[in-house]
């Protein structure tokens, strides 16, 4: 069988990548085995701001601009609604973390994001001695739902085989590539921490960062906006909530853990103060980069081979992005931004 391209994995980096070539009427078939799960289980909110430092995510206003009709026009393809928008409401710690805030509403990247007025309503059962501030242009694409309808979608157009991908059953010919019944131009990885059993692509520097979340049911937290504190409380209706996350670079697995579920609790309960319920417990492996920037660009030695790769945990922003820029690489023959092409570690 021919097809242009083989993608290889359908967290959103495969996903978005798969939209630009069906938008380009380019014939494809994705490989996924379920191996990685880190778009399935992420939180799936985007934030321009890193509320840690007060500093702007890298590109935010490129990315949105990107991604949000990106979102749209899924919703439309699957009538039904991915984006939710709500507010973020950082909680103050001290005068300091105001003080701090204030001069981050000053800078022309923040300005557009972050109100310059502290929040001092009291809220029912959270920890908030010193306020809140308030971040606009924030929400949460529910990714789970989203991965899940692509697959069906890819599974009734027979576009998509559950298989594990055999790297070393690739055959370079002068002209193309074949693997197994398939002839193809290009093939596309978009595998996660998978990306460590490459024998292509092993060579970058991927971090395996594991990331854990709970979701628990309080009936007495009522809010429709997402708490950031030293973790976050997401609402998701019918007073459930998910909270998270964990940062475990030691622990390889995907499977969730007494030990993560005990930080998460700790955590939480410097946050809120109504009683819950834990209904839900979730984990997966988030790809990551030394340098923060994801991982872009054809193979140096086999140009019909190509990677979409560590996205980190601003996924939701950077994946329509990066995709629409290794498409244009590919076929338009245009230059990756330096920032996130893999020449950089060459």
């Amino acid at each position: 069988m021919k097809v242009d391209y083989i993608i290889v994995g359908l967290g959103l980096a495969g996903l978005a990548f798969a939209e630009e070539l069906v938008a380009a009427n380019k014939t494809f078939v994705v490989f996924e085995d379920d191996s990685q799960t880190s778009s399935l289980v992420a939180g799936g909110v985007y934030n321009p701001v890193i509320l840690k430092r007060f500093t702007p995510v890298w590109n935010a206003k490129e990315q949105l601009e990107v991604a949000l009709p990106f979102y749209q026009k899924l919703e439309k393809k699957f009538n039904t609604t991915f984006d939710e928008k709500f507010l973020i409401k950082k909680v103050f710690k001290s005068i300091e973390d105001q003080n701090n805030w204030f001069e981050a509403t000053d800078k022309p990247l923040l300005s557009a994001y972050l109100d310059p007025k502290i929040d001092n309503q009291k809220r029912k059962g959270i920890l908030a001695d010193f306020g809140f501030g308030n971040v606009n242009e924030a929400g949460r694409i529910d990714t789970k739902k989203l991965v899940e309808l692509y697959r069906e979608y890819l599974k009734t157009a027979n576009k998509i085989q559950f298989k594990k991908f055999e790297h070393q059953q690739i055959k370079f010919r002068e002209h193309h590539l074949e693997y197994k019944e398939f002839i193809t131009n290009r093939i596309v990885f978009c595998e996660g921490f998978g990306m460590m059993k490459n024998l292509f692509f092993n060579y970058l520097p991927l971090n395996e960062v594991k990331g854990e979340l709970i979701i628990i049911h309080a009936p007495d937290l009522d809010i429709d906006f997402l708490i950031k504190s030293t973790l976050f409380v997401l609402p998701l209706g019918n007073h459930l909530y998910k909270v998270g996350a964990t940062f475990n670079w030691s622990d390889k697995t995907s499977n969730p853990s007494e030990e993560g579920k005990t930080e998460l609790v700790e955590k939480l309960e410097k946050v809120i103060t109504v009683p819950y319920k834990i209904v839900e417990q979730t984990a997966g492996i988030r790809p990551t980069v030394r340098d923060r920037r994801p991982l872009v660009g054809m193979h140096p030695a086999y140009n019909k081979l190509a990677i979409l790769n560590g996205l980190g945990t601003r996924g939701v922003m950077i994946a329509p992005t990066v995709a629409k820029q290794l498409f244009n690489n590919l076929e338009k023959n245009e230059k990756l931004d330096v920032e996130i092409d893999i020449k950089r570690f060459e």
